[in-house]
């Protein structure tokens, strides 16, 4: 059972077929995570009111990884649609803020991770696609997957990671969480590229994303430290 706002959704039946999409690179949006998102652009502000008008679902998926381009930010244009990656999150608006100057603030929540099965010709703006969540039936299940999380290894490297950076963290609220709240949030707030969130989004457990998340978070590490050591000799 997902949370949303006001909204429960307890399995596929709960979400329509067909959802708008929103295609962004290098944002990751997972189930019960939060996304806050400054819509501007026309087209993608008639998305929000047609959702905000209905069920109030968007999609929000990468455009699709090439692997010659993994460096290259990839964007899509009012003229240009570029190819979508095969799996997304759909997520409801549970706030909406109007700016005053034309944009608008929402914040989505996530329910479930789909796969997407089609994209559905339309004269809109913005683009529409079939989806099926059914082979992600477990991120209805609040904390699927907790019990597997090697938390103090988790806990260990961001801990490492912000030691680098010499950053702090709030580690009463850490200590609250639940691995599946932590194991989401870092994975989202991570400063990784493309490849590596699609990774985590599609990582088949949660023990497995957070497992994608340390060896990402150590290679960077890893990295960093060998370029700090060549600048020193």
């Amino acid at each position: 059972m997902t949370q949303a706002g006001n909204v429960t959704y307890n399995g596929p039946e709960d979400l329509p077929a067909t959802i708008p999409v929103f295609p962004l690179a290098g944002v990751l949006l997972l189930p019960r995570g939060q996304l806050p998102l400054n819509i501007f652009e026309p087209r993608y502000l008639d998305m929000i009111a047609e959702a905000m008008r209905g069920a109030r679902l968007i999609g929000v998926l990468q455009p699709k990884i090439v692997s010659n381009q993994l460096d290259t930010p990839i964007v899509e244009s009012p003229t240009e649609r570029v190819s979508l990656s095969d799996v997304g999150c759909v997520g409801r608006i549970t706030q909406y803020a109007e700016t005053g100057d034309g944009r608008v603030l929402v914040t989505l929540v996530g329910i479930t991770r789909f796969k997407l099965v089609a994209e559905i010709p339309t004269k809109l703006a913005f683009r529409t696609c079939r989806i099926d969540v059914e082979p992600f039936m477990e991120d209805f299940s609040v904390g699927s997957g907790n019990d597997e999380v090697d938390r103090k290894q988790l806990l260990d490297t961001f801990k490492a990671y912000l030691e680098a950076r010499n950053l702090e963290a709030d580690w009463q609220g850490i200590d609250r969480a639940s691995n599946e709240s932590l194991v989401n949030t870092l994975s989202m707030m991570s400063p990784y590229g493309p490849a590596e969130k699609q990774a985590l989004l599609e990582a088949r457990s949660l023990k497995e994303r957070a497992d994608i998340l340390v060896a990402v978070t150590e290679l960077a590490l890893a990295n960093e430290a060998g370029d700090a050591g060549s600048t020193l000799q």
